[in-house]
């Protein structure tokens, strides 16, 4: 059984009374102060459990003024520092696994962004650690965040909203979302909403689960030479430049926009037998796009590219993430797991302190057919 309160608030703002306020009234005979009064007032259940809810309408419908109402002005309070690194803002209770998850489940999977001041970030990269920030707190039952995508990309805030859903509901977390734009409904699938526009609540807690979004985002691969990695080099936890020798590169395209890069290097010479072998490796979505899955998906399609040209392809990673991730794809078997334990030169990437010491890898061969 549900159970409804009333919500209900008057805003009033203050009339000027200037010879040009007056002036601009006048021109248009309306009554000012019967304009300056907005009247709000909705019947909704926000009590029973829910993991996401949402608070749309245009600006000035009373979104901010309602939340405020309910959940005091407290709700608002911003925690991300921006003169400090994302994961240095985390409790100290936390564990880096725990800090580290709590990001990449908010999508914001890029580390060098997590080690960056947080002023260096893009507008969707702050809310994104804000939300990990908030969601991370144990002092709040709920989560309040205002101006939801507001001052992101369309595009964006789609994959943003589907990130925060999916992480919410994952964590068991209660997270009201504010925005403007009717366009995240879909990729938020919220329990609930309150429309301020239209002053309605719509109760979704039995939809969510059997909801099928029609809108889909579509994305394109194409071979590409190298010029795109300085953009995308930033975002990758290797070195800058890219492996020597024997190079295949593919851009993952959303329209005109690329957001993905994938590389493919010969790192053991082809002697003139068998199949040249070449290595998976410089994968990178865009820290706006991440959380959709696309990583994965894009070494599966290239690697199949190369596959289908006649390649030998492997892959090595030293991630637990993306290494529990190719686990679980049919195409990819594993091969042999390796801990490096001795300094190497590494001259060939430009690396003066040599690769990585201690370092678990696992590596994998691509055999679609197997």
């Amino acid at each position: 059984m549900l159970f409804r309160s009333n919500y209900e608030l008057t805003l009033t703002s203050p009339i000027a009374t200037s010879f040009r306020a007056i002036k601009a009234a006048n021109s248009l005979d309306i009554d000012a102060k019967k304009k300056s009064i907005h009247h709000f007032k909705v019947k909704a259940d926000i009590d029973t459990s829910y993991n996401v809810g949402l608070i749309v309408g245009a600006s000035g419908s009373g979104k901010t003024t309602l939340a405020k109402h309910i959940w005091s002005d407290a709700c608002f309070v911003q925690i991300l520092d921006l003169s400090k690194p994302i994961i240095e803002q985390f409790p100290q209770e936390m564990s880096y696994d725990e800090c580290a998850g709590m990001l990449c489940g908010v999508g914001l999977t890029s580390v060098p962004c997590w080690i960056r001041p947080a002023y260096t970030l893009s507008n969707g990269q702050k809310a994104r650690a804000e939300c990990a920030l908030q969601m991370a707190r144990n002092d709040q039952e709920i989560i309040v965040i205002d101006e939801w995508t507001s001052v992101v990309d369309r595009t964006v805030a789609k994959v943003m909203s589907h990130c925060i859903q999916k992480h919410a509901r994952k964590t068991n977390k209660r997270i009201v979302l504010l925005s403007c734009h009717y366009d995240v409904i879909d990729w938020l699938n919220p329990d609930w909403i309150i429309d301020a526009n239209k002053q309605e609540y719509t109760n979704r807690r039995l939809l969510w689960r059997s909801f099928q979004r029609n809108e889909q985002l579509e994305f394109e691969i194409k071979e590409i030479n190298t010029d795109s990695w300085k953009y995308f080099s930033k975002y990758h936890y290797l070195s800058e430049k890219l492996p020597g020798g024997l190079l295949k590169t593919f851009g993952l395209f959303h329209k005109n926009d690329q957001v993905g890069f994938q590389c493919f290097a010969n790192y053991v010479p082809f002697r003139g037998k068998g199949k040249i072998l070449m290595h998976s490796n410089r994968t990178v979505i865009h820290p706006d796009y991440a959380g959709l899955g696309m990583g994965i998906m894009l070494i599966n399609k290239t690697s199949k590219i190369m596959y289908d040209q006649g390649y030998d392809v492997r892959a090595k990673f030293s991630s637990t993430p993306v290494y529990l991730a190719m686990s679980k794809q049919r195409e990819w078997k594993l091969v042999s797991v390796d801990r490096k334990t001795k300094m190497q030169a590494g001259e060939k990437m430009l690396r003066k302190t040599g690769f990585r010491v201690d370092v678990k890898t696992w590596s994998f061969v691509y055999s679609p057919n197997a």
